[in-house]
């Protein structure tokens, strides 16, 4: 078994033109975005590891952030693994969404 290393931003909250019904479709809604971004690891850190090595998680979140530019409407969204909540169908704070893996391919 091989090690693996999952880079994560949970609980990002973006509004977005998104779905496929008319209830949904013409005004952005509110996502909550949770995604984990799986990474090569080093063979091993040790203490002496440079920073340089290590990535940054704000580089995450900012790239989803460039991804969902404003005005566009995705009927549907799609990432590496990516978690969506859509906030504004909740009636009793449960969270309906979907979870999607997809490998990269090439």
């Amino acid at each position: 078994m091989s090690d693996s290393l999952h880079l994560e931003v949970a609980d990002f909250e973006h509004d977005v033109l998104t779905g496929i019904y008319s209830e949904e479709t013409g005004k952005p809604q509110p996502l909550r975005f949770a995604i984990t971004a799986r990474l090569k690891p080093l063979p091993r850190y040790e203490p002496e590891t440079s920073l340089d090595a290590s990535k940054n998680y704000m580089d995450l979140k900012f790239a989803a952030s460039d991804a969902l530019p404003e005005g566009v409407h995705f009927k549907l969204i799609e990432a590496v693994t990516v978690k969506i909540v859509k906030l504004a169908i909740a009636e009793a704070g449960e969270r309906i969404g979907i979870t999607l893996h997809r490998e990269r391919r090439g």
